[in-house]
Parts: C-alpha cells; sequence; structure tokens
C-alpha cells in the first residue's frame, strides 16, 4: 500500500487524550513532555485531567492536538519501525498542517509548540466575540456555498468559504451579519442544512488578518527545514518541500480556505491507497469515505491502533 499520514484540527481534542500512549511508549510521553517545557505549562496535565471548557481554549487546543499527533508518529517510530518517511505525502487540516511539519521533521516540537501558542491567542483576539461566525452548509455544492457567501457579503462584511471538508460538506466563516445572511440565502435555495456552529472565532475568513499578520512575524523568525516526504498544503492542494514556500503557506492558511477535498484527490492521484491519521478522534477518516470509498483508513490515537496498523503494514 502507498501510504499517507494526516493530522486533525481542532474539533478532535477531549479530556484523556494521548494519555495511554504516554503510559505505553516512552518515546511519546518524551513529546508531551518537550511541548510542557516549550510552553512553560503542564499542558499535559490539562489535556488528561483538566477541563474541557480549558482544553478547548484555542490556545490549549492547538497544541495540544499536535503534542498528540507527534506523541503517536515518535512511538509509531520507535516501538513499531514505521514513520514519515515511510509515507508518500503527510498533510494536516488547518493546525494540523503544523503536527504533519513537526511529524516530518521540518519544525522542532518546541518551535512548533510555541507557534501554536501565538497562533491560538492571535486567531482568538483577532475579532471581539460575537462579531464572526461559522456555519456548516451539509448537502451544498461549492457553487451553492459560493453563491450563499455572496449573499452574506451584501451586509457590507467578510464571508468566505472556509472549509471544504468533502462533497456536500462546506464550512463558510465571516461576520455574524454575513453568516446569518447566508444561512437565510441557503435556507431559501436548497440547501439540505445550514447551521450555524459553536465556533470561538471566524476562523480561515478575511476576518483572520490580524492573526495572519501575527503568524507571519513569528514564522519569520522560526528555523523551517524541508520536509522528510512532501506536504500537501491547505492552501495549494498540492505537494511542497520547499521551506519558504510552507512559511508563506502558513501565513496564507490563516485567511484562506481549507481545501482538503482536493488534497485528498491529490493524493488518491499520486497513487496513495491508504492514510493513518495521527492523533485525536477520527474525523479526517470519516470525511475521507466521502471524498474517496477506495481509501483505507487507519487512526493511530491509542497503543492498541498503533499496534493494528503496524500489523497492517507488515502484512502488506
Amino acid at each position: 500500500m502507498t501510504l499517507a499520514f494526516i493530522f486533525p484540527g481542532q474539533g478532535s481534542q477531549e479530556i484523556g487524550m494521548g494519555k495511554a500512549l504516554a503510559e505505553a511508549f516512552p518515546a511519546a510521553k518524551a513529546v508531551f513532555e518537550e511541548v510542557d517545557e516549550a510552553l512553560g505549562q503542564k499542558l499535559s496535565t490539562l489535556m488528561w485531567e483538566g477541563e474541557i471548557a480549558e482544553l478547548t481554549l484555542t490556545a490549549n487546543t492547538q497544541p495540544a492536538l499536535m503534542a498528540h499527533s507527534v506523541a503517536a508518529m515518535r512511538a509509531l517510530e520507535a516501538n513499531f519501525g514505521i514513520s514519515a518517511k515511510d509515507a508518500a505525502f503527510v498533510a494536516g487540516h488547518s493546525l494540523g498542517e503544523y503536527s504533519a511539519l513537526a511529524s516530518a521533521g521540518a519544525i522542532s516540537v518546541g518551535d512548533t509548540a510555541r507557534l501554536l501558542r501565538i497562533r491560538g491567542d492571535a486567531m482568538q483576539s483577532a475579532v471581539q466575540p460575537g462579531q464572526g461566525a461559522m456555519a456548516a452548509l451539509l448537502g451544498a455544492d461549492y457553487a451553492q456555498a459560493e453563491a450563499a457567501c455572496a449573499a452574506g457579503r451584501e451586509t457590507g462584511g467578510a464571508c468566505d468559504i472556509a472549509n471544504d471538508n468533502a462533497p456536500g460538506q462546506l464550512v463558510i466563516s465571516g461576520t455574524k451579519a454575513a453568516i446569518d445572511a447566508a444561512i437565510a440565502w441557503s435556507q431559501a435555495n436548497g440547501v439540505k442544512k445550514a447551521m450555524a456552529l459553536n465556533v470561538s472565532a471566524p476562523f480561515h475568513c478575511a476576518l483572520m488578518q490580524p492573526a495572519a499578520d501575527a503568524m507571519a512575524a513569528a514564522l519569520a523568525d522560526t528555523q523551517i527545514l524541508a520536509p522528510a516526504v512532501p506536504l500537501v498544503a491547505n492552501v495549494s492542494a498540492s505537494a511542497v518541500t520547499d521551506p519558504e514556500t510552507i512559511r508563506q503557506n502558513l501565513v496564507k492558511q490563516v485567511t484562506g480556505r481549507v481545501r482538503w477535498t482536493e488534497s485528498v484527490q491529490y493524493m488518491v492521484g499520486q497513487g496513495v491507497t491508504a492514510t493513518g491519521e495521527a492523533g485525536a478522534g477520527k474525523v479526517l477518516t470519516v470525511m475521507q469515505r466521502r471524498i474517496e470509498k477506495s481509501l483505507n483508513g487507519f487512526t493511530l490515537g491509542t497503543p492498541e491502533d498503533l499496534e493494528a496498523f503496524a500489523k497492517a503494514i507488515k502484512e502488506g
């Protein structure tokens, strides 16, 4: 099988995430310790024993999800001899792109944790609470989502497609007034379901420009190496290895669309037949079934997951 490792984004967090990996594998435990040290915070304690409301704060969620993902990859390599180098590509959904880069050796774990803390804080503070919103358009095609956003922009506010997650699963983002107008347009024009999402900020739209500026400054001082295998970037849905292109894409990603459907289609077009979703949950594995049914998907969040995956790889 031809592999790609994929890395989840915000929304997959839960209390207890990664704890079993840390208890079973020293290599995984070391990742959580490295993240704690980089942030000067016992983030692992929050992840394993804290309150979900605190974990769900964007500034905590982003480095926490990365820590779980990288811990799974480090344990997979140390205990089963499988690493990112064995894949054709790595790719991550939104913040998951940072997890992908850390797993492929492009950015150190400590730097990645610090970048995601900055990113989380910047995204949260870019728009005043209550001023922005996001909505899921279920059953909508791309043209309908574009038309809904156009209707939203007639209010004078920003309204963009934020995530193209899978066929019939698009997310839009912008000012609250614009999103309300886009939902109303969708409901009047045949979209199966249009619903506001419970999010803390309007991610991946023009309103995030202050956060993009903050990330441009933070990334300018960060060492980025060529990843061990190509990264399929959110903003281009194509493979990149050049460090400066990666740096620019990570800035563009803050305001840009997460082109996940196209990213999965690109990897399949390049011969990928199986994915391993490293970290919390199985959101990406479920979404890819809607994109390409032929893909074999594995989740890599627990010791049992890693053992089953390693066995499947060994058996071919």
